[in-house]
């Protein structure tokens, strides 16, 4: 077993189930995550959590890499030592970062009753509790340009969010003003520029928004949800900042004794399963 293989091990050992919103029962060898806890939690096989503890498997990529720091939980300092194991160049502050801090990690795996997901700065969604499967959809079986909202939104926008004409746009406008200021701060992030000229080039609706002097920022208001298990029903959505970082947190949330409460209740019971 290398270097990185022994610290990935040592970070598995520490990291209780609790911590990350699992169960502790069953007899456990060590205190710490097993194999298959940690790779569900980044993402990953098991075979492929073997291969690397093991130093079987070649050098993992920088998605890797950040999928296992966001699922173990480390620290800005561990993340870039981790990075150094696997010969990775550390994250570079003139990209997009798609890491999740420990404590707002936390707070995915907490927040339980209220569907919430963490995006980056370029609107990718990076990670997502049970209840925002449950209520928009699962995004696990999206990769790369498809787990962007931006991207979603113009490419195929027949999701469960219903919009009216009013709130498309608005939404469109705090989009491409949010793209605009992260290109500002990132001019070199490749895949940024990427998915900005894709969307420019490919949309006319996009195209003429980004030249366009219009300044929109995000609002709390009230969303309809179209489910195709439990029904239509309004719930009200806000988009919060993380503070020290460009990450941003949507979370869907309804008011006590509602229609929309009693559906988020039974979508906590059904989860991602077809009512018959």
């Amino acid at each position: 077993m290398g270097e990185l293989g022994r610290t990935l091990h040592a970070w598995r050992d520490r990291v209780a189930p609790s911590e990350v919103g699992l169960p502790a029962g069953g007899k456990r060898r060590a205190p710490g995550l097993r194999r298959e806890e940690l790779a569900h939690l980044a993402g990953l096989s098991v075979d492929y959590i073997v291969r690397l503890e093991q130093g079987r498997s070649d050098s993992p990529s920088a998605q890797v890499l950040t999928a296992l720091a966001r699922a173990l939980r480390l620290s800005d300092a561990e993340r870039n030592h981790l990075f150094v194991l696997a010969g990775e160049v550390e994250p570079s502050p003139g990209r997009v970062s798609a890491y999740i801090p420990p404590g707002v990690q936390r707070i995915v795996d907490q927040l339980e009753g209220a569907p919430l997901c963490v995006t980056d700065a370029a609107w990718t969604v990076i990670t997502w509790n049970p209840m925002f499967a449950a209520l928009i959809g699962d995004f696990s079986p999206w990769q790369g340009r498809w787990r962007n909202i931006v991207y979603r939104h113009f490419v195929d926008p027949g999701d469960r969010v219903v919009m009216t004409p009013e709130q498309q746009q608005n939404f469109r406008n705090a989009m491409v003003t949010d793209l605009r200021a992260s290109l500002a701060r990132y001019p070199r992030d490749p895949d940024l520029k990427a998915l900005i000229e894709e969307l420019r080039a490919g949309y006319d609706e996009f195209a003429q928004l980004w030249e366009r002097p219009v300044v929109r920022f995000h609002q709390s208001e009230r969303k309809t949800i179209r489910h195709p298990e439990v029904g239509t029903f309004d719930i009200d959505c806000d988009v919060l900042a993380v503070p020290g970082s460009d990450l941003r947190m949507v979370v869907y949330t309804a008011a006590p004794n509602t229609e929309a409460a009693e559906k988020l209740r039974l979508l906590s019971v059904i989860g991602l399963q077809a009512l018959t």
